[in-house]
């Protein structure tokens, strides 16, 4: 008896392997192609309307852009909030945007780099990752010897560059799991 029913679950097993198997093959066929397959890290959302922005000053936090600790960064401003507790905004500083832009949505810091290399060549520090835009890595980070130099627009790039003062707030501040929220 022990041998049959030894079988049975050797059968049984071998059946819930092929299931699984059939299952993902059909959910991979089904997936779009390609790197605009969404991140379980991002929840964009295409096409937002503009954050509405102070006129009288414009540095100040975009409305609507979260609740509690986060980093807002605006693609159409060219910059950055690091929000503390409260809705205080701790410092905001101005970036040099790289050539492929997230889309606006709330994120989260997938990765961080102490110093690396940019996609660019150049020599980069406090590299803080949270998105993934036509399969390029989207990151703040400061270039080594402080330049902030507008990318090759022939080039797709994905580093957000910050002063290398500014870069060190944000790495202090964005660590693994923190919010990213991109506002148009």
């Amino acid at each position: 008896m022990a041998s049959s029913s030894a079988g049975i679950v050797t059968g049984l097993t071998a059946a819930a392997l092929v299931t699984v198997g059939v299952l993902a093959h059909q959910a991979s066929v089904a997936a779009p192609a390609g790197p605009e397959r969404p991140r379980a890290s991002s929840t964009p959302a295409p096409g937002a309307p503009k954050a509405p922005r102070d006129r009288h000053h414009p540095d100040a936090l975009p409305a609507g852009s979260g609740t509690g600790e986060r980093v807002v960064y605006s693609v159409d401003d060219d910059r950055v909030w690091l929000v503390g507790s409260g809705n205080r905004v701790r410092r905001t500083f101005r970036v040099t945007p790289s050539t492929v832009d997230p889309a606006p949505g709330a994120y989260t810091v997938t990765s961080r780099s102490n110093r690396v290399t940019g996609s660019d060549g150049v020599p980069v520090e406090h590299v803080v990752r949270f998105a993934t835009a036509q399969g390029v890595a989207i990151g703040f980070s400061a270039a080594v010897d402080g330049s902030t130099a507008k990318p090759d627009p022939d080039e797709r790039t994905g580093g957000v560059r910050t002063s290398r003062a500014d870069g060190e707030a944000i790495w202090r501040f964005a660590t693994i799991g923190q919010q990213v929220v991109v506002v148009p």
